[in-house]
């Protein structure tokens, strides 16, 4: 904290080198000045409108802004100086004080009307690339979300803040720990392999999001997003996501996934304004499946054994059920009941401080601000501490000259569980922990120890590393494994964006130069000790050190070329060329060992006490450069028929020569309908009607680098004594740009003064060229796979979203806000050297997933379960009429599974499937479709009311309707098939003849109780009560009596319910990778918390 403070300080008296002379000079005795400000027309009062005193050198001595009445007071040093009133949107207005005291101002509105053509003053926004246009004249799909509107919300990272506000952008938490990140996609999946999340956009430079391919954190696949940890949400000003080709193909080959733009906020002219804001909060998972207590367990596992051999189970041997008391140190430590959810589990909180400093005169505006985040997971050992500072500044040099500058800086330390494979979690091991087990140790006297309970093996089986590339389950006490392995990622990251614009010649011809630096160290530090697995001392499991250090440095330029001739009133243009070029290296090192002497020595540099194969040291480097150069404009005419073309041209280094360069065109058009004269008798309660269209193109490079050089990996082994490298790849000469083609038709209507705001979007984008990164060929050449471009396919669908404000008076105003999108998938070729299927049916637990043209992915295929045999005259199979089949011999013929390759009968309280095909043998011809995880809606809505100006209310819900998971925490927690804890919906299983029950007998290692199919596919459909905030602003004058600004409360409750048919302990922790076959499932992943907040915004 000393640092941090530190810090802080040195900002402070940084800053204050900014401020403007006067500020400092005034004199002892204050002229007192006060007014009102209104609307010239509807004599409405302009809330927060700007008031300064400004000297006779047009600098700014002193502030103030008007309140909910549109009054305000301010101190003035003379009288000789003037007052200068200013709001967005309208003109501004300066005054001379002589010796008026009182001023009531009347701000004329910034719109203008011409004879033929309807000019609006509006809001200028930016795509990102320099090409300033008004924000209702866009002619691309986007929607933009205000930092206000989330500032609110506990969220660590934007994507957590903006979920569910943004029409077609579908965001899902990978996991409720701290740090974990967020997948997002924009209009469904528009890849088959590498990353599918958008483009970030900060201050009109892309965010580099990119994660090395030897990147083996231990949530390398679920955090690669938590990137976005490095912008603090307290910055944010606004959030806009560009969606359509049109948008996104002035951004090139980054950009194909969507653009998210983020601009941050930035100084205003004005006297120095200090904000401070505290968020705290608790947070509370939600309640978690009902697991068997350890006598219910101690009665399954016994039956589950004798189900099977026909004798009881020998506790000679199997001395975790024994409870003998004279065998002490077995019967302690094997008769508990032992919750071990309850036990890796814990309220989390969040302790969040932003403070912030804004101000200039006339010639430099400044914004800086550091910030604070600490948070406790709901999971024990995971956390997240975060610093982040940022200096934003504007200087006027000249008339012609404008430079901007940012520097950021973010610190973050997370810590994670340690997992042995990438399918391996905290919670889910204590879902299926024997409840029987101890944590802590008791000796052979039957006292309890201060040592975790870790044996070396039990009758679950014992701990083994796997590796963080491959999949599987360990063996684990999983409150050992929590609190004493050690997964811990530290990155430090410094961007540096320097701006410097010129006008070439006033008004018409600018040039702009961006520079961005962007240097990120992120080092990983894992150690696995002995006390956590239990494991003998020789084994590599034991005191497992392992550190990985990732070094990203890259360069951004972008020279901007932006024309604006002077036209008559009836025509506007704008033209862009931008040159931009894209330089990143990345530097990976890595070191591990195992055996070290002590749990102390968690440094890999440590020798081993055993020669092992996991000793090792490796290092990689890629580096990668992109060109590119746009030429876009654009054209109005009438203000009503609006025209955007662009062209870009990339150059990526990722390719081979043949196929290095790719242009993307792109064309838009907006027609504004109301802005016809024949529509003028509607301006009443019209204020827009528009259409929109657009097309273009955008490329997307492969994710790895080098493909078109033949590269040498080591030999693990020796040869001959020798060690020695080998080819790993084909040359490809011939891989081509994975093209996105996109149409987009739009619909915008504004009425009743902008109370009614609707927007529609119809969209279909065509992916060709398909990559993929490993198909899997003969290994007759050399190799064992190949990335090739392989198929095409479609994603198309609709927006909608609606904000309006229904009811409106001086005391209350009501809003609300409506957003839904349907995005629908679908395969349209793929090449016949790729696989059309994945999974087999044949085996426990595993689903089939078909590659088919002309259906989305992500299906998948199983049984239909209908129950249980409740007897033997119930396991008889049965024709398409319902009559038994007789086999030759005149006997009826039983079920069987997959005969003759298994042939296995079925018996009474046995899993019942249904036969398709009724030829009494449930196999690969009764497979049927079961569902797809791609849900058919998703969106959000919400309400706020806001009474007297000073009290609001808002809520909002965010819903998702269809798409299907496969509940393996239910499959792997109702199974009866191992010695794993199981829910106590198993108590209802079958037990007995005639017994009628959903839930079949208990059978160890035997068996086809738990075949994939629809009977652990459950509808992942839910509406969740996302947040609901209470805030309250205390009055200006009681404000100024404190010395403030102003100041205001909130408390915010967020993930309060979920309304949902799924049974698990939230629909949203289900994940889907991105393979092509990859399915949608719950894999017991820490879910969303209940989040309670209290916040405070203090500014002075």
């Amino acid at each position: 904290m000393k640092q941090i403070f530190t810090t802080l300080l040195c900002l402070f008296l940084f800053l204050q080198l900014f401020q403007p002379a006067p500020v400092y000079a005034q004199a002892p005795d204050k002229i007192l000045i006060k007014g009102r400000v209104i609307d010239q027309k509807d004599k409405q009062p302009v809330i927060g409108a700007t008031v300064v005193e400004q000297d006779n050198d047009k600098r700014t001595v002193a502030g103030a802004a008007t309140d909910i009445n549109g009054n305000f007071a301010i101190k003035v040093s003379s009288t000789t100086h003037k007052l200068s009133f200013s709001f967005i949107g309208y003109n501004t207005k300066v005054l001379d004080i002589g010796e008026r005291r009182i001023f009531n101002v009347n701000l004329e509105s910034s719109s203008r009307t011409l004879t033929e053509v309807n000019i609006s003053g509006g809001r200028r926004v930016n795509n990102g690339t320099g090409l300033n246009v008004d924000e209702r004249n866009r002619t691309t799909a986007s929607v933009t979300v205000s930092g206000k509107d989330v500032e609110e919300l506990q969220a660590t990272t934007i994507d957590q803040a903006i979920q569910g506000r943004m029409p077609g952008v579908d965001i899902v938490a990978n996991s409720g720990d701290p740090g974990a990140g967020m997948s997002i996609r924009i209009r469904g999946t528009s890849t088959i392999n590498g990353n599918t999340n958008p483009l970030i956009v900060v201050d009109g430079i892309p965010f580099e999001t990119t994660i090395p391919s030897d990147f083996n954190f231990a949530t390398a696949d679920d955090t690669q997003y938590a990137n976005l940890l490095s912008i603090a949400p307290s910055d944010i000003r606004d959030i806009t996501v560009l969606k359509d080709a049109a948008a996104t193909a002035v951004w090139g080959s980054r950009a194909a996934n969507g653009v998210l733009v983020i601009n941050t906020k930035r100084g205003v002219q004005g006297p120095p304004t200090i904000t401070y804001t505290f968020k705290g909060s608790i947070s509370k998972l939600p309640s978690a499946l009902p697991m068997l207590s350890g006598d219910q367990y101690s009665t399954l596992i016994p039956q589950e054994v004798m189900n099977v051999t026909g004798a009881p189970l020998n506790t000679f041997t199997v001395k975790e059920f024994e409870y003998d008391p004279q065998d002490s140190y077995y019967y302690y430590n094997y008769s508990k009941n032992t919750d071990w959810v309850k036990a890796v589990t814990r309220n989390g909180y969040v302790n969040d401080n932003n403070l912030s400093i804004s101000g200039g005169g006339e010639k430099a505006r400044y914004f800086a601000s550091v910030g604070y985040t600490g948070q406790r997971g709901t999971i024990i050992g995971t956390g997240l501490d975060r610093l982040n500072t940022r200096v934003n500044l504007d200087y006027i040099v000249s008339s012609r000259i404008h430079f901007t500058t940012y520097l950021a800086y973010t610190h973050s330390s997370t810590q994670a569980n340690f997992a042995s494979s990438k399918s391996d979690n905290i919670l889910g091991e204590a879902y299926l922990k024997m409840p029987n087990m101890s944590i802590y140790e008791y000796n052979e006297n039957g006292v309890l120890t201060p040592n975790y309970f870790s044996p070396a093996s039990n009758i679950q089986g014992q701990y083994t590393y796997y590796g963080l590339g491959s999949s599987g389950v360990s063996i684990y006490n999983p409150v050992a494994m929590a609190n004493s392995a050690i997964n811990k990622t530290v990155d430090d990251r410094v961007t540096p964006h320097f701006n410097l614009s010129y006008s070439i010649i006033p008004n018409i011809l600018t040039a702009t130069s961006d520079v961005q630096f962007d240097v990120d160290n992120s080092k990983n530090n894992q150690f696995l000790p002995q006390t956590a697995t239990g494991r003998p001392i020789t084994e590599t499991s034991v005191n497992r050190a392992y550190n990985y250090d990732y070094d990203v440095f890259n360069v951004q330029s972008k020279t901007n070329f932006i024309y604006t001739p002077r036209l008559n009133e009836k025509h506007t243009f704008q033209g862009l060329l931008s040159l931009q070029t894209y330089d990143n290296k990345i530097v990976t090192q890595s070191v591990q060992t195992a055996n070290t002497a002590s749990t102390t020595l968690q440094d890999p540099s440590t020798p081993s006490r055993i020669q092992n194969s996991d000793l090792g040291i490796a290092s990689g480097t890629t580096e990668t450069r992109s060109v590119a150069a746009l030429i876009n404009g654009q054209y109005s005419f009438l203000d009503r028929y609006i025209l955007n073309v662009g062209l870009r041209g990339d150059g990526n280094s990722r390719f081979g020569a043949n196929h290095r360069y790719g242009l993307f065109p792109s064309v838009s058009a907006r027609y504004r309908f109301s802005g016809e004269p024949f529509m003028k008798r509607f301006d009443n309660w019209l204020d827009d009607l528009s259409f929109r269209a657009s097309y273009g193109q955008s490329g997307n490079a492969p994710k790895y680098d080098y493909l078109f050089y033949n590269t040498y990996t080591n030999y693990a082994y020796n040869y001959m004594g020798l060690s020695g490298v080998y080819p790993a790849n084909i040359q490809l000469d011939n891989l081509r740009w994975e093209t996105i083609v996109g149409t987009n038709l739009g619909f915008n209507l504004i009425m009743f003064k902008n109370r009614v705001n609707i927007d529609m979007e119809f969209y279909r984008n065509r992916t060709k060229n398909l990559f993929t990164d490993n198909l899997q060929i003969s290994s007759f050449n050399g190799y064992n796979s190949v990335s090739l471009n392989v198929g095409t396919m479609d994603n198309q669908g609709f927006e909608f979203s609606i904000f309006t404000t229904p009811y409106k008076s001086k005391k209350l105003v009501i809003d609300f806000n409506f957003n839904i999108a349907h995005n629908y998938n679908v395969l349209r070729s793929i090449s016949p050297y790729y696989p059309n299927s994945s999974g087999n049916t044949t085996l426990n637990g595993n689903y089939l997933s078909l590659l088919q043209v002309g259906n989305p992915l992500g299906s998948f295929y199983g049984y239909k379960y209908k129950g249980v045999y409740k007897d033997a005259a119930a396991t008889i199979a049965k024709d398409k009429n319902g009559n038994p089949i007789i086999s030759p011999d005149g006997t009826p013929v039983q079920m069987r599974f997959n005969y003759p390759s298994t042939n296995y009968i079925f018996q009474p309280g046995d899993a019942q499937y249904e036969d398709i095909n009724h030829d009494g043998n449930i196999d690969a011809k009764d497979v049927v479709y079961l569902g797809n995880g791609n849900p058919k809606v998703t969106g959000g809505f919400g309400p706020t009311f806001t009474y007297n100006g000073n009290l609001k209310l808002t809520a909002f819900f965010n819903y998702r309707l269809g798409g299907q998971i496969i509940n393996q925490t239910k499959m792997q927690t109702t199974n009866m098939y191992s010695f794993n804890n199981q829910s106590t919906a198993v108590l209802r299983r079958w037990q007995n003849i005639g017994d009628v029950t959903d839930m079949p007998r208990a059978l160890y290692n035997s068996g086809y109780n738990w075949l994939g199919s629809d009977r652990y596919v459950e509808d992942g459909s839910f509406l969740r009560v996302r947040s609901i905030t209470l805030r309250y602003t205390l009055a200006q004058r009681v404000a100024r009596q404190l010395g403030l600004k102003n100041i205001s409360a909130y408390v915010t409750a967020e993930n309060l319910y979920t309304f949902t048919k799924y049974t698990g302990q939230d629909p949203e922790v289900a994940s889907r990778g991105n393979g092509i076959f990859s399915l949608v499932q719950d894999n017991s992943t820490t879910p969303p918390a209940k989040i309670f907040t209290l916040g405070l915004t203090a500014t002075l």
